[in-house]
């Protein structure tokens, strides 16, 4: 009687061995909650901003195709969304360029409307930057791949690519096809809608181009418990120039450690209280009127003619502070006084400056000090929150903004700045701001006011 025993040869093993370890493979099952925010047959939930690209659903796909004549085109979510992990697969034309756009807004005081925030990269091209994070029509650049070569390789070419996106707090992170490609530490931006790229045409490129999305899922609960580590080197913007900022010029003002580079108004150094340097702030304290516990106004140790100046400050409740620039710190016939034009930072609901000043309103947040009010629309963030300040002084054209938005413009030298001048408190000093050079000053006006990300460029 023969035996019925099978015996299997050693070249079968290794693929019985495969065969079973696929079997295993295929009975494990993502049970992430995730909540599709593409149904595969519609664009429920989901608008086109920007230009005008087409955007069509195919056999359970989002396709994107380029037209001529037409800035950025975004379609974006309804929905707008803080903390989240986002995945989603893309295939996109190789000379194409877009992207995924994440706590993203559009308000109508922000360069007419214009789609704006964090974009995680879509980038086909030799440079090969794609999942790196560009802040699309603000700050440019903030995290590239340019040290990452394991995520430039592992872009796939006229195939499907798998971006995973984790935002949360302040920390944003990605993913191409599972290696590790970006990780930002930056508070821009707390919220907004996501959105999927069809980038304008550029020279040289012809209409048309594709762009084709699935499987776009989220997942904003228990997030914690989802979360992956990433092995790379976070890249921080709290007191540092970006990318852009380096390459077009840009100096820190303050190193957010130090006093380097600052002095008191009335001092030969930096004064020894009033002023506290922490978690990469420099914070005015309240001295509530109490001469012995304020520190006085700050500037820095150089003069500045045409600039471009950046700085992000934060209000408490009922605070005044300003901004000065062109300051002079011997104008008032020696006494030290720091006499300078001013933008002002003030609590517009809670402190009763706001309703004074010689044109009513020109003591309000943003303001020209005394002399010119700024635009009422301004964007303000509540109490706590960081807003941004730019001031740009060139050729005499002097313009304020205000988180983006340009709240007031005026002329130094002219008629009718010196007329404005001639009718407000500077009247008894003699040519006030019209200084070619002058020192950028922090002020001391007794209420906490914090400010960080202090930066100019010049001209």
């Amino acid at each position: 009687m023969k035996s019925t025993t099978k015996v299997f040869s050693p070249q079968f093993i290794p693929v019985l061995f495969v065969l079973m370890l696929s079997s295993c493979a295929e009975t494990i099952k993502d049970t992430t909650p995730w909540v599709d925010l593409f149904d595969g047959q519609t664009l429920s939930g989901w608008v086109i901003k920007g230009g005008h690209a087409n955007y069509e659903i195919k056999e359970g796909v989002i396709i994107g195709s380029s037209v001529s004549d037409s800035p950025n085109t975004f379609l974006t979510t309804n929905k707008m969304y803080g903390d989240f992990i986002l995945e989603l697969d893309y295939k996109v034309d190789s000379t194409m360029n877009s992207g995924i756009q994440i706590r993203s807004n559009s308000f109508p005081y922000y360069r007419d409307g214009v789609v704006h925030g964090y974009q995680i990269e879509i980038d086909p091209s030799k440079r090969a930057w794609s999942a790196g994070i560009y802040d699309e029509q603000r700050r440019g650049w903030l995290c590239n791949l340019e040290d990452n070569p394991a995520a430039q390789k592992a872009f796939k070419q006229n195939d499907w690519n798998h971006y995973r996106i984790e935002a949360i707090g302040d920390t944003i992170k990605t993913w191409i096809n599972n290696v590790p490609a970006a990780y930002l530490i930056d508070d821009k931006t707390a919220s907004g809608f996501i959105a999927l790229q069809v980038h304008s045409v550029r020279e040289g490129q012809k209409e048309g181009t594709q762009i084709v999305w699935k499987d776009v899922k989220i997942l904003t609960d228990n997030l914690s418990k989802y979360t992956q580590k990433s092995p790379l080197t976070p890249v921080t913007t709290k007191n540092k120039l970006t990318i852009d900022e380096e390459k077009k010029g840009w100096k820190l003002l303050w190193d957010g450690k130090t006093t380097d580079g600052w002095r008191g108004a009335k001092l030969d150094k930096f004064p020894e209280q009033g002023w506290q340097i922490e978690n990469g702030e420099l914070t005015v304290l309240a001295s509530d009127g109490a001469e012995a516990a304020a520190g006085g106004d700050i500037v820095t140790t150089e003069l500045y003619g045409d600039f471009e100046l950046k700085v992000d400050f934060k209000i408490t409740k009922g605070a005044n502070s300003g901004i000065k620039y062109y300051v002079d710190t011997g104008l008032n016939k020696g006494e030290g006084s720091a006499i300078g034009l001013e933008y002002q930072i003030l609590d517009d609901e809670n402190h009763p400056d706001a309703k004074l000043g010689n044109h009513e309103g020109s003591r309000t947040v943003a303001s020209l000090y005394d002399l010119i009010k700024a635009n009422p629309i301004k964007p303000i963030y509540p109490i706590g929150q960081w807003n941004t300040t730019t001031i740009i002084s060139k050729n005499n054209h002097v313009e304020h903004w205000l988180n983006g938005m340009k709240v007031l413009e005026y002329e130094r030298k002219s008629l009718e700045f010196r007329k404005l001048v001639s009718e407000s408190k500077y009247v008894d000093w003699p040519k006030f701001g019209e200084a070619d050079k002058g020192l950028i000053l922090l002020q001391d006006h007794g209420n906490r006011v914090s400010f960080r990300n202090v930066k100019i460029k010049t001209y």
